[in-house]
């Protein structure tokens, strides 16, 4: 088995026996010199050279024409290395004066070396064959190009008719076989594939999924050539496509291909997306589910994270505030967008890239790992890390940094004492107050009276006079930087069940402003 990682390649080239077969040139290939298939590789260019050593100017796939004016004495050394640079054929012209028969080392040294060797009869200048292989490819390129749009047609096409019919209909395009495998190796949707799919392919899916960026890898099985390749719109979406045949696949192949993954990414991510969430809302509305339990299965694990955004700079486009651009970035279904703008998803227990969300006009926190049946309890974090990150102008993920001494405390009995401590300003609260908002704000501001007024959207006035109803419900001073820190990792272990229905009030506004 031979395997390769390499970039997804619309590369023209045109088989050797086009350029053999073209009757104008006359040319002759050395019967001797053709290992099986040799005709059928790949030609990407014509280029003259009488170098003793061309190979640092070559990339590979290229016919080589020569009239030998400087042919090295070292023959063999040569002709090895033309085919170890990747040279397709070496075309030899007849000259008068020069060499007007074959050399017969040469013959010997392509033969022994499988390089395909072509006679160039002298009434075949070296310019016509350059310009035949440019009229091949140029053709060869605009036949591609048809092929692919026709194909773009029919699988957009299609894709209205769901995951199988779209997957019937890249197998019919590329002549193959085809697997969408999912997480686990789980078969989503085929046609014709194997099953189960042979360990080769299982090993070339690892490879790519330990991989990175938008690639593909290829592998020998047997007599089929098998392509994998990640679905789209993430790059290393858990979901693979995998296709099989017993030709190479070509440029145009892999181009075809490429539609085809981008579309099943998205078809099997929306289908999967309103399939799952539609029977999660029955069991819930029959009672027959927990919110839990639709959690887990959504999400696929007992813990899940917080993540809730807000406008980085100029603020998210109007494609980056859509619902279905997050839940592809965040790789969750359970993702609801705000008015302000602003979202809070529900994601599985590891980190999501929220460097690509700011990229994108979001700022973005996480917050720790908490059973998938109360991620309520994660709302204050979040919102802290939320300010913390719009102080510091970076995405934040609890934990990441000097190690959390959280680790060191009871739960219970951190959120015991923030309930105690802040029950006053909860009381409070009930009137309309704002009160725990604006400490947030403020404490995360560092105590800067005007950042604070103006995330709020309110005057400096009304937030020294709101904080000074603070220091008066909870009988401190703020100006003590011990104070300041008690009630800052206070309003960071506050939950929602700790405060009733008044922090609930104040959590959805923090969510909605």
């Amino acid at each position: 088995m031979t395997q390769n990682v390499d970039p997804l390649s619309t590369e023209v080239n045109v088989p050797l026996r086009a350029v053999v077969g073209n009757r104008e040139l006359a040319l002759h290939a050395v019967r001797e010199t053709l290992r099986p298939g040799a005709l059928d590789l790949p030609v990407r260019w014509a280029h003259v050279s009488e170098l003793q050593d061309p190979v640092p100017y070559l990339v590979g796939g290229e016919l080589i024409l020569t009239a030998g004016v400087n042919l090295p004495e070292r023959i063999d050394r040569y002709v090895r290395g033309l085919r170890d640079a990747g040279v397709t054929a070496l075309g030899f012209g007849l000259t008068p004066n020069v060499h007007e028969t074959l050399p017969e080392p040469l013959r010997r040294a392509c033969a022994r070396h499988g390089l395909p060797l072509l006679v160039v009869p002298t009434r075949t200048p070296f310019l016509a064959v350059n310009r035949a292989v440019s009229v091949a490819l140029t053709e060869a390129s605009q036949r591609e190009q048809r092929r692919i749009t026709a194909a773009r047609e029919a699988l957009t096409r299609a894709a209205g008719g769901g995951l199988g019919e779209l997957t019937s209909s890249l197998a019919a395009r590329l002549r193959a076989w085809v697997a969408l495998v999912g997480a686990g190796d789980v078969l989503a949707s085929a046609h014709d594939a194997p099953s189960p799919l042979p360990p080769q392919v299982a090993d070339l899916m690892a490879t790519v999924r330990a991989g990175s960026g938008i690639r593909s890898a290829t592998t020998e099985v047997g007599d089929e050539f098998v392509v994998v390749q990640p679905v789209y719109p993430q790059a290393t979406a858990s979901h693979l496509v995998v296709v099989g045949r017993s030709r190479r696949f070509d440029g145009a192949d892999r181009a075809i291909l490429a539609v085809g993954a981008a579309l099943l990414g998205l078809v099997g991510r929306a289908g999967s997306d309103a399939a799952e969430l539609g029977a999660a809302a029955t069991g819930l509305l029959l009672d027959r589910v927990s919110a839990g339990e639709v959690a887990r299965e959504l999400l696929g694990s007992d813990r899940c994270r917080l993540v809730v955004g807000a406008p980085y700079r100029r603020g998210p486009d109007e494609v980056a505030q859509r619902p279905d651009w997050l839940r592809a970035r965040l790789d969750t279904p359970l993702v609801q967008v705000l008015p302000g703008p602003r979202f809070v998803a529900i994601v599985g227990p590891a980190v999501p890239e929220l460097e690509d969300l700011r990229a994108h006009g979001w700022l973005a926190a996480a917050g720790s790992p908490v059973p998938v049946a109360r991620p309520a309890a994660a709302v204050a974090e979040a919102e802290l890390l939320l300010s913390r990150a719009q102080v510091l102008g970076r995405p934040v993920v609890a934990g990441s940094g000097p190690p959390d001494f959280d680790a060191l405390l009871d739960p219970g009995a951190s959120r015991g004492y923030a309930t105690k401590l802040l029950a006053p300003l909860v009381s409070l609260d009930r009137g309309d107050r704002s009160l725990v908002l604006t400490l947030r704000t403020w404490l995360a501001h560092h105590g800067g009276w005007e950042p604070t007024a103006a995330e709020l959207g309110v005057h400096r006035n009304s937030v020294r006079h709101r904080i000074a109803q603070v220091e008066k419900a909870l009988e401190v001073d703020l100006a003590d930087p011990e104070v300041r820190m008690r009630l800052w990792f206070a309003l960071r272990w506050a939950t929602p069940d700790a405060h009733g229905e008044a922090y609930s009030a104040v959590g959805r506004r923090m969510t909605s402003r």
